[in-house]
């Protein structure tokens, strides 16, 4: 709709410089808003304000020569009135909406898509837990947030692919086994002061029992090594399986490791020093991130011979870009903020722009119960997992509650919120309008009514116009939420289409004896359902039929 304005707006410029009545060839973009009070129009743009300049005259003459050369060849526009200083509003005609109500029907569930990402090739790397324990409840609005990304640009035209990098390598790794043994000494009888910068918790327990058949001829060098390489495994397999039980899968799983094992990480350095990126400073190996405007450069490998985390993942994303990735996207806890100004120098130093590369930070969550903080304490162990939230509450409340405010606000998640079948439930709410037009449809076949867009000129209530300019809003949704990696904006759509058709339903009747006015609105809301469904999968969340 905003589309075709523009177009109308240019035309309409055309001819008023074909005419003379602009001396200037210079057009300006029109920018085309939807009022914020309704009795404003369906659209407002500014155009004749910000022309006024070039065009060396007054706004509102300027809108008054441009409203003489509008053209409605589509007659989409009933009547336009000039505002203010300038504003330009218009007010469309009942079919311009239904030719849009008939495309979400032709369109079906691929209602909203676009051509906007024209195939790019994008990985989007998100949750990358250090397998060192299971995931909590922080990692579950991390994940998805990703996934509900990777799901909007997928459907946006892009070519993503969703990646997991392990940790698997270095000092957490050697933490997690000697965590592990440990605990298995005490099990064998001995006396141990347990320190307090090993991982705590039961699961330290059951994977120390599960060693104990494994352990017992080796010296404690290999016993830590041997505690190190099957914990870390065990513990990835589970949060493999708690992944997909809150429908998250990845395409890849890239292991730090490998780096290592094929050499990359020491093709970097060398590459490094080849373009002179690297130099030696006080014993240590050093990269020259401040060329990018890092605030200082960065250690890469310390005078101990050892290399730093910032030097695997130099080589690691590298070797993102030279398997053919064109745009990079990292979903990271808000703690990892300082680290962005190093990595995206780092990517710069390949070649690389800066806008190739989005990493969005995804702010705490406090758990309550009743409105009442639920204690936590990672370093005494006892934390509630994402699993555990996902048994009480199941995915679909879960995923819809982590993506309803933006992932940098912090988050309060109420477990008992999140199992009320009320309207107080903002998932129950959207879903509801779903199962309830299901509930309408089911019940129309059964008395025989039809579904037709023949009598679309029976919606002729303030209601149903509401309605269906809320619906074509959809598009414009998800295409803004994928331009700026932010869906709760789809969430917040869908809240809002929810409470229109919750109270366009309780004020007007769906099924009477009007058989024009039914048959229109069964259309109606059938085109609801249809957006309502949309929405909730690009979020990874149920549209049931019932509830």
């Amino acid at each position: 709709m905003k589309q075709q304005l523009e177009k109308i707006i240019q035309a309409a410029f055309d001819k008023a410089i074909e005419k003379g009545d602009f001396k200037s060839q210079d057009k300006t973009q029109p920018i085309i808003e939807k009022p914020r009070q309704e009795s404003h129009g369906d659209f407002s743009t500014n155009i004749a304000m910000v022309s006024a300049s070039v065009q060396k005259m007054a706004p509102a003459r300027i809108a008054n020569i441009l409203v003489q050369h509008i053209d409605d060849t589509h007659h989409m526009i009933a009547k336009t009135e000039i505002a203010g200083p300038g504003f330009i509003n218009f007010y469309l005609t009942p079919d311009a909406w239904f030719s849009k109500l008939k495309n979400i029907h032709a369109q079906g569930d691929h209602y909203g898509k676009s051509n906007m990402g024209n195939n790019e090739p994008v990985l989007i790397e998100f949750v990358s837990a250090n397998p060192t324990g299971p995931l909590h409840i922080g990692h579950g609005r991390g994940a998805a947030v990703g996934d509900s990304i990777a799901n909007i640009l997928s459907f946006c035209c892009y070519n993503v692919h969703r990646e997991y990098y392990i940790n698997d390598s270095g000092r957490q790794i050697r933490t997690l086994g000697r965590s592990v043994y440990l605990r298995y000494c005490e099990m064998m009888g001995q006396t141990i002061d347990y320190p307090e910068d090993c991982y705590q918790g039961d699961y330290i327990r059951e994977l120390a029992e599960q060693e104990k058949d494994t352990l017992q001829d080796m010296n404690a060098e290999d016993a830590i090594s041997s505690c190190a390489k099957n914990a870390a495994l065990k513990i990835l397999e589970g949060i493999d399986a708690d992944l997909k039980k809150f429908r998250v899968t990845f395409n890849n799983w890239f292991s730090e490791q490998s780096l290592y094992d094929s050499g990359k990480i020491d093709h970097t350095l060398q590459w490094a020093r080849e373009k002179d990126l690297a130099y030696d400073k006080e014993g240590a190996v050093w990269f020259r991130t401040q060329n990018w405007g890092d605030e200082k450069d960065r250690v890469i490998r310390k005078n101990d011979g050892l290399n730093t985390y910032f030097a695997s993942d130099i080589a690691y994303h590298k070797d993102k870009f030279d398997r053919g990735y064109n745009r990079l996207i990292e979903v990271w806890g808000a703690d990892h903020h300082g680290y962005i100004e190093r990595l995206s120098a780092a990517i710069q130093s390949f070649g690389k722009q800066r806008d190739q590369f989005d990493v969005i930070l995804v702010q705490l969550v406090n758990l309550l119960r009743n409105g009442k903080p639920v204690a936590m304490s990672t370093r005494a162990g006892k934390f509630v997992t994402l699993k555990d939230v996902v048994d009480e509450v199941g995915p679909d409340a879960c995923r819809f509650l982590f993506l309803m405010r933006h992932h940098d606000s912090p988050l309060d998640f109420d477990l008992e919120l999140a199992k009320k079948q009320t309207n107080d439930n903002p998932v129950y709410y959207v879903q509801y309008v779903h199962a309830r037009i299901s509930s309408i449809l089911k019940k129309a076949a059964e008395i025989k009514k039809d579904i037709s867009s023949n009598t679309l000129n029976a919606l002729d209530t303030t209601d149903d116009l509401r309605l269906i300019k809320a619906l074509t809003e959809f598009p414009e949704t998800v295409c803004t939420s994928a331009m700026r990696l932010e869906p709760h904006r789809v969430a917040y759509y869908l809240t809002h289409l929810a409470s229109l058709f919750h109270t366009y339903y309780n004020q007007n009747r769906v099924l009477s004896d009007d058989q024009s006015l039914t048959s229109a609105r069964l259309f109606l809301i059938k085109a609801v359902q249809t957006v309502i469904r949309n929405g909730l999968t690009l979020l990874g969340v149920n549209a049931p039929e019932s509830m």
